[in-house]
């Protein structure tokens, strides 16, 4: 079971890692009940790109980018993060960092978009 997140961007939060209200870290805010609805403005941009070179400044952040650039597929165990020194927490701020380059390749991809807008799963 997964929680999914769609609208102008779509993808899978990760399992047991990443919360549904990650988008608020880019500067969404929440508009829904069932579902959270989010709507991240352009003009949230420049702090949309800090915050991800904030992440990419992340030194075990940047080992899991190299382990997953190299595998074709990856089965993230406790045994593997043992043996790679990740943690959850290091495994969350890398699912961020994918959520964070949609929303920044969706604006620069739009750019007549002055929003773009995410449904994500509870």
């Amino acid at each position: 079971m997964g929680r999914y997140y769609n609208g102008d961007i779509e993808g899978k939060f990760w399992f047991a890692v990443q919360s549904s209200d990650a988008p608020e870290r880019f500067g969404a805010f929440e508009r829904g009940q069932e579902y959270i609805d989010y709507t991240i403005d352009r003009e949230s941009l420049p702090e949309i790109i800090e915050e991800i070179k904030s992440i990419e400044s992340n030194p075990k952040v940047q080992l899991l980018m190299k382990l997953c650039d190299e595998a074709d597929t990856i089965s993230i165990t406790d045994a593997w993060k043992k043996e790679h020194g990740i943690s959850r927490e290091d495994l969350a701020e890398y699912a961020d960092l994918t959520l964070g380059r949609k929303i920044r390749d969706f604006f620069e991809s739009h750019p007549l978009n002055d929003y773009c807008e995410i449904q994500a799963d509870l």
